[in-house]
C-alpha cells in the first residue's frame, strides 16, 4: 500500500511510532486511547479485550484495539505490572492544525513513557511501599547504585565494594533497574531485582553524568552532595537523569534534591535474611513482622517504617535518640492520641506534592493537599509543650502555611463529579470568573424572559424556547401555530409535530453562552496550573514536614506496639555484647490463642564470661528455628529504635545479620538442598565479622549422617576459632 493510499491519521501515527518502536503506543483518539498493528494485538491479549480492525486508508483495514481514556489507569496497572513499556500519545490541540503537512488533524505526540520505575499513577502504587527506580553501574571492583523514588522525589547514591552491589539492590528492591547494554549478559546471569533495562552506555560515562546532574541541580560542582569520590555513584546518578529525560516523562522535575549515603551506617541484610525473618512477606497464616509492627496512620510514615526495617542503624546515639522519643510517647498517652488523631486523615503529602509540580493533581487530590497541610500547625503546637525534648523535629518540620493558604483561596469545597471540567476554583478568586459564571447564571432568567416577549408577540400559548446538544438553542412551535410564526423567524428543525426555529436574538445569546463556557473551561484549567505552580514553590518545605510527620508516626507506632504488647526498651552498647531475658517472637506470640502461651527465652552471647555460640538441641516442633528467629528480630528491632518483646536487653551493634533457616532450593538453577546450603554457608563464613550474628538451622541435613555431621563441625570449629570470624553464632542441630 502506497503512502498516498493511507490516511493522514495513519501517517501521523507511522511517524510517532518510528520513534518509539519498543514501546506500546497508546494513541489517543477523542475519548479513547488506541493501539494499531502488532501493538492492537498485544494489547487484546494482555487486556482481554476485543481485537477489531480499522479502515487507514484505501483497500486498507488495520487491526485495532482501545480502551476508554477513564480507565486508562486501570489498564496501565496491567501492563506495567507485565513489564510492558507504554507511551502515551496525547492531543495537543482542541482544533484541527492548519498547514499543508497537518492539514485536517488534530495535533498529537508522545507526552511521556510509562516503564515500572516512573508511574505516577495512585492506582499503579502501594501506598506505604516506595517505587525505586535504580540504577547500577560496575568496574569489576565497585560499584555505583543510585535509586529515585518520582512520587516522593527521594534521590540517593552510593559506591560499594563488588560483593555489596547484589545486597544493596536486594534491600532496595527496585521496581525497574538500568543496567549498561554492555552488561546486559552480567545483569541476566545475577540475580537481580527489579525489571531491568539496558540503557546505552554513553549515559553511565562519568563525565556525561556529572554533567547532566550538574545542570539538573543548576550547580558548578557535586562537592554537596558527596560524589566527588564516587565516580561511579555519580555515573548511576547521572543515568537516571538521563533515562528520565529520555522518558519525555516530567519525572525528573520531581528530583530536586540527592544524597549520598555509605552503606556500612547500616546493618546489611541480605535477601535470604529478609525471607527467613519474615521480615516484609510471610509464607504462612501469621503476619509478616512488617504487618505486626506497622500502626503508622500515614502513607509516609507506612514508607519510612519500611525503610527503618531494611536498614536497622549502626549508630548508637541515633537509636537512642529515637528510644528516647518513643518512651515519652509511650508515657504521654494524651499527645500520642491526638498526633494520631491528627494523622489518621492526612493525605500521602510526598506524592500529592509531586504530582501538583508535574500538573497531574485532580482537584480533589489539591485540595486533600491543602487540608493535610493546614493540619501542620496543630502537630507543631503538640510538640512545643516539649520544645525541648523535640527541637530537632520542630526545627525541621515547616509550617507550610502559604502552600495550604493559596489552596483555600482558590479550590472550591464542594468539588464537581471528576467527569466535569469546570466548578473547581473557588468563587471570588478571579474576577473574570466570576463574571462569566453569573452570565451563565443568568441564562435562565434570560430564556424565561425570552419566552414570555415571543408569547406576547406572536400570541402562541404553547411557545417554547429550549436547548439540546446537537441543535442549539431554539423556539418550538407546533404546526397548528405556524401561521402566527414572526417573519424573523428561521427554520432550524423540522419534527413531526412541530417546528423549531431561531432568531438573531437567540443566536447571537447562543454565541454568547457557548464563548462564555470555553472561556471558563480555559481559564480554570489556567488558574488550576497556576495554583499548582504557587504550591510548587513551597514543595521543599512540604517534603521536609512529610520527613518529620513520617518520623513521628512511627516512633508513636513504636510507642502503641510496646504499650499493648508489653516491650521494653533495650540497651545498646557499641561492642559484642548480646544479652536477652524473657525475650518473645513479636509476631508468633499475637497469633497464639490464650490457651497456647508463648513461653519465653533468655539468649546471652558475646561478651565478658558469654559463649560465642550457643548450640540449640531438641526434637523436631521444638521450637528451635523459632528460637532462632525471634532472637534475630529482636536485635533487628532494636536497632531500628523500636522497643523490643522481652523483660530486659543487651544488644551489642550488630554489622550483619546472617540466616540459614528453612529450605530453599534453587532446582531452577540446578542446584540441590546441599549444594545450596554449601553456596549460603560460604557466603557466612566468607563475610562474618566479630560484630554478626549468624543463625544456623540443621546445617547438613542435604547430605548422608556423617558426611553432614563433618560439614556442620567444621563450620562451627572455624567460626569459633578464626580470628577475623568468631562471630556470635546460633546453631539448631540434631547432630548431638
Amino acid at each position: 500500500m502506497t503512502a498516498n493510499t493511507t490516511t493522514p491519521l495513519r501517517k501521523q501515527y507511522l511517524e510517532i511510532k518510528r520513534r518509539h518502536s519498543d514501546a506500546i503506543l497508546l494513541f489517543r483518539i477523542g475519548d479513547f486511547y488506541e493501539a494499531f498493528d502488532d501493538d492492537a494485538r498485544l494489547l487484546a491479549r494482555e487486556l482481554d479485550i476485543v481485537l477489531t480492525s480499522k479502515p487507514m486508508g484505501k483497500g486498507l483495514r488495520i487491526p485495532l484495539a482501545g480502551v476508554p481514556h477513564h480507565s486508562l489507569e486501570r489498564h496501565l496497572a496491567t501492563l506495567i505490572a507485565r513489564g510492558h513499556r507504554v507511551a502515551i500519545c496525547e492531543q495537543l490541540s482542541a482544533t484541527p492544525v492548519k498547514g499543508e503537512a497537518g492539514r485536517g488533524l488534530i495535533e498529537r505526540d508522545v507526552v511521556r513513557i510509562v516503564t515500572p520505575g516512573t508511574v505516577l499513577e495512585p492506582g499503579l502504587l502501594q501506598s506505604k511501599t516506595n517505587n525505586y527506580l535504580a540504577a547500577c553501574v560496575s568496574d569489576g571492583k565497585r560499584a555505583g547504585i543510585a535509586y529515585a523514588d518520582v512520587t516522593t522525589g527521594e534521590f540517593a547514591a552510593t559506591e560499594v565494594e563488588n560483593a555489596a552491589m547484589i545486597p544493596e539492590l536486594q534491600r532496595l528492591a527496585p521496581s525497574e533497574l538500568l543496567v549498561p547494554s554492555k552488561s546486559r549478559s552480567d545483569a541476566q546471569a545475577e540475580p537481580l531485582p527489579g525489571f531491568i533495562t539496558c540503557c546505552d552506555d554513553v549515559h553511565f560515562e562519568y563525565e556525561r553524568a556529572r554533567r547532566a546532574l550538574c545542570e539538573h541541580f543548576g550547580v558548578r560542582s557535586l562537592a554537596p552532595f558527596g560524589l566527588t569520590r564516587w565516580p561511579l555513584a555519580t555515573a548511576a546518578a547521572g543515568a537516571i537523569i538521563a533515562y528520565l529525560r529520555e522518558m519525555q516523562t516530567l519525572a525528573s522535575e520531581q528530583l530536586t534534591r540527592l544524597k549520598s549515603y555509605r552503606t556500612d551506617n547500616f546493618m546489611t541484610l541480605d535477601a535470604q535474611t529478609f525471607r527467613s525473618l519474615e521480615i516484609f512477606e510471610s509464607g504462612t497464616a501469621a503476619p509478616s513482622l512488617l504487618k505486626a509492627l506497622d500502626e503508622t496512620r500515614t502513607a509516609m510514615g507506612g514508607r519510612l517504617l519500611r525503610r527503618w526495617l531494611q536498614q536497622p542503624l549502626l549508630d548508637v546515639a541515633e537509636i537512642v535518640r529515637r528510644q528516647e522519643h518513643v518512651a515519652w510517647f509511650l508515657a504521654q498517652r494524651k499527645a500520642r492520641a491526638e498526633l494520631s488523631a491528627i494523622f489518621e486523615p492526612m493525605h500521602d503529602l510526598e506524592r500529592l506534592s509531586s504530582r501538583a509540580r508535574a500538573s497531574v493533581i485532580s482537584a480533589q487530590e489539591l485540595l486533600a493537599l491543602g487540608q493535610s497541610l493546614e493540619a501542620i500547625p496543630q502537630v507543631r503546637s503538640i510538640l512545643q509543650r516539649e520544645a525541648g525534648r523535640f527541637a530537632t523535629t520542630l526545627e525541621a518540620l515547616p509550617a507550610c502555611e502559604s502552600a495550604a493558604s493559596i489552596i483555600r483561596s482558590a479550590i472550591s469545597e464542594e468539588l464537581p463529579s471528576r467527569n466535569e471540567q469546570t466548578g473547581v476554583i473557588r468563587a471570588g478568586y478571579s474576577e473574570e470568573l466570576d463574571s462569566l459564571r453569573a452570565l451563565l447564571g443568568n441564562g435562565k432568567t434570560f430564556l424565561a424572559e425570552l419566552e414570555q416577549r415571543e408569547r406576547a408577540r406572536t400570541g402562541i400559548k404553547s411557545l417554547r424556547v429550549g436547548y439540546n446538544k446537537v441543535f442549539g438553542y431554539f423556539i418550538e412551535v407546533t404546526k397548528p401555530n405556524l401561521h402566527l410564526i414572526s417573519e424573523d423567524y428561521t427554520r432550524k428543525q423540522t419534527l413531526a409535530q412541530a417546528e423549531r426555529f431561531v432568531t438573531l436574538e437567540l443566536k447571537e445569546y447562543e454565541s454568547l453562552v457557548l464563548h462564555a463556557q470555553e472561556r471558563i473551561a480555559e481559564l480554570e484549567a489556567n488558574l488550576f496550573r497556576h495554583v499548582c505552580a504557587e504550591v510548587s514553590k513551597s514543595r521543599a518545605d512540604i517534603l521536609n514536614a512529610a520527613a518529620s510527620l513520617a518520623y513521628l508516626d512511627v516512633i508513636i507506632s513504636f510507642a502503641a506496639t510496646a504499650e499493648e504488647y508489653r516491650y521494653t526498651r533495650p540497651t545498646v552498647v557499641d561492642n559484642a555484647q548480646l544479652y536477652i531475658r524473657e525475650g518473645r517472637h513479636p509476631v508468633l506470640e499475637r497469633v497464639l490463642d490464650e490457651e497456647t502461651p508463648f513461653i519465653s527465652n533468655d539468649v546471652e552471647l558475646g561478651g565478658e564470661g558469654a559463649p560465642q555460640i550457643a548450640l540449640i538441641t531438641g526434637p523436631n516442633m521444638s521450637g528451635k528455628s523459632t528460637y532462632l528467629r525471634q532472637t534475630a528480630l529482636i536485635v533487628l528491632m532494636a536497632q531500628t529504635g523500636s522497643f523490643v518483646p522481652a523483660s530486659a536487653a543487651t544488644v551489642g551493634l550488630c554489622d550483619r545479620i546472617f540466616t540459614r533457616i528453612g529450605l530453599y532450593d534453587r532446582l531452577g538453577s540446578g542446584e540441590s538442598t546441599f549444594m545450596t546450603e554449601m553456596v549460603e554457608t560460604a557466603q557466612i563464613l566468607h563475610h562474618a565479622t566479630p560484630r554478626s550474628l549468624v543463625l544456623l538451622d540443621e546445617l547438613g541435613r542435604g547430605t548422608s549422617t556423617y558426611d553432614g555431621l563433618a560439614v556442620a563441625r567444621a563450620v562451627l570449629e572455624y567460626m569459633h576459632n578464626h580470628p577475623q570470624v568468631r562471630t556470635k553464632t546460633l546453631f539448631a542441630t540434631h547432630y548431638h
